[in-house]
């Protein structure tokens, strides 16, 4: 009986500890960015601008990350021509502009507030403002349903004691 509870024990704490370090080396590797050493700009200036304009575009094949946390190749292409425009003098704007110029608007994670993207910004807070009208609505219907009737009158009252007579 001793030796099957320290076995269970002992698998337990196994359990316990591969967990804990697949937590840990997930958690390590999580700020690790897709940026390859021989793209860095020696520069610290310029490579903090790269990497702040990099945040902001996406990736055209993952689509959901940002080129900087991208290994795919036209990440790095855009990476590298972010940091080409950066060293020949142009402005973040510029180079945005640009990037957007030659690949569209998608391009960017957060994009830009003009009249053709009013409903991209607006549809979900009035979805979010639509499903807690109907929340409220629900709620007071359920109040007013929940309430207890109201109390018979005299007339009611009397035909519904001839009713139950009449049995």
């Amino acid at each position: 009986m001793l030796d099957s509870f320290t076995a269970r024990r002992s698998n337990l704490g196994s359990l316990v500890l591969g967990a804990l370090v697949a937590v840990t080396i997930n958690l390590v590797t999580l700020p690790v960015k897709a940026v390859q050493p021989d793209e860095v700009l020696p520069d610290p200036g310029l490579e903090a601008r790269a990497r702040h304009i990099s945040e902001g575009l996406r990736c055209l094949v993952c689509q959901n990350q940002s080129i900087d946390d991208s290994e795919a190749l036209l990440a790095k292409d855009l990476r590298l021509l972010v940091r080409e425009r950066l060293t020949a003098g142009d402005t973040d704007q510029q180079i945005e502009d640009f990037v957007v110029a030659r690949y569209g608007e998608f391009v960017l994670l957060k994009p830009r507030f003009t009249a053709h993207t009013l409903l991209l910004w607006f549809a979900t807070p009035a979805v979010f403002l639509l499903a807690l009208l109907i929340v409220v609505l629900a709620y007071r219907r359920r109040a007013t349903a929940a309430s207890p009737p109201a109390a018979l009158s005299e007339t009611e009252e009397r035909k519904l004691k001839n009713l139950l007579d009449d049995r």
